[in-house]
């Protein structure tokens, strides 16, 4: 049995057990990938100071993102298509989310529905919107997350126009995948994600087919998702969603100061300093760069936490200490996702509390909630003077 020891090797055998196009749509960035690689290379500047001679019993992570206890400040980020990556990945995603103390947050774009993960867990999830055109359906759905005790909203603000990932467009990407022949030879070499596949029923995007107007086959669902997004989303329309919704807000894709302002003037619970992990906006800097600025322009008016880039509990712990309140992972617990399933979503989660609870106490701390800027070694103007 392989032992598995960090996210790393979750990585290779989710690689190896995976088709190629739903693994390169999880390790995968926009155009030259170079916000992609620098989200995670960026962590690797900072160091952290190690203490000794302090009394390291009784240790805790726990503490609260949005008001909500949490095992460790680690949430499952939303992540399209994970039911791809091994069948039913939302719900095993979830209810190892769930067994662990942790949030999971399901996305628009799911291959489960949002009333299949409720049927399959016992505490309430977050749900990840996506602004639509279509009036009709996004209320449909924000009443759809209120009626299965969803308790965050977690609205994603820079994904209205599609940035291009160039692997997803040579692989030809597709839910369920189209059964082209280089498509099968590669199917034929995962015979054990085609077997359980072949036992679900849940193969394409949960949350629109059945519930979109003329949505009823991958075809139609195509075209309406090409036509759906919607460019016209600004601060109006998410005053208005909030309205709407009605419970706690977390407005996702915050980059810079002046957006970080107006977002805690909407009066949202929390942000994500976020790039879509690389996903939209190449050039973009990284989201550990991105964040102390952030912090700087809102305080304490808003938590502030961060997705991107995080790849181990030292990360978690960095940008903890760095003043973010909670962190969310993607790829991380995907790749556990696509190596092993529910287990190897625990994995990951073990993993990473396992690196985050071992290295806040060589850096002499007890508890998350004491860990701050004076454990780190951060490179003089790390944030960057850009002209």
């Amino acid at each position: 049995m392989t032992v598995i020891t960090n996210i790393n090797d979750l990585k290779r055998l989710h690689k190896r057990r995976t088709p190629k196009m739903f693994y390169d749509y999880c390790e995968s960035g926009s155009w030259t990938e170079q916000t992609f690689r620098e989200n995670v290379s960026d962590f690797d500047q900072i160091r952290l100071r190690q203490r000794v001679a302090v009394d390291m019993e009784g240790r805790s992570t726990a503490t609260k993102m949005i008001g909500q206890d949490v095992a460790m400040p680690v949430a499952l980020a939303p992540v399209g298509l994970t039911g791809m990556q091994r069948a039913d990945g939302e719900i095993k995603a979830a209810k190892a989310a769930e067994k662990f103390g942790v949030p999971f947050t399901l996305s628009t774009m799911s291959i489960c529905s949002i009333e299949d993960v409720a049927e399959h867990t016992s505490k309430p999830f977050w749900f990840q919107l996506y602004v639509m055109r279509d009036q009709d359906f996004l209320k449909n759905i924000i009443q759809r997350a209120k009626d299965a005790g969803v308790s965050a909203l977690v609205l994603t603000l820079d994904l209205q126009i599609l940035g291009q990932r160039h692997k997803d467009l040579k692989n030809g990407l597709s839910a369920p995948p189209k059964l082209t022949p280089p498509v099968i030879a590669d199917l034929a070499t995962k015979w054990g994600w085609g077997l359980e596949m072949l036992q679900t029923k849940r193969r394409s995007f949960g949350n629109i087919v059945g519930h979109a107007k003329n949505v009823d086959d991958p075809s139609s669902l195509f075209k309406w998702t090409a036509e759906q997004f919607d460019p016209r989303l600004d601060w109006g329309k998410i005053e208005a969603i909030k309205e709407m919704w009605g419970g706690p807000l977390i407005l996702k894709g915050v980059m810079e100061p002046e957006d970080a302002i107006m977002a805690a003037k909407v009066g949202c619970d929390a942000i994500v300093v976020s790039n879509h992990g690389g996903r939209q906006l190449d050039g973009a800097l990284s989201s550990i760069r991105a964040l102390p600025p952030i912090l700087d322009a809102v305080g304490d008016q808003v938590e502030v936490h961060i997705d991107s880039g995080i790849r181990s509990g030292q990360d978690v712990l960095k940008a903890m200490a760095m003043g973010a309140k909670g962190t969310y992972i993607g790829r991380a617990f995907v790749h556990g996702l696509g190596a092993m399933g529910e287990a190897g979503v625990t994995k990951a989660l073990e993993v990473i509390h396992k690196e985050m609870d071992i290295s806040m106490a060589l850096c002499g701390r007890k508890h998350i909630e004491d860990v701050d800027r004076d454990i780190l070694r951060v490179p003089e103007d790390f944030a960057g003077r850009w002209a």
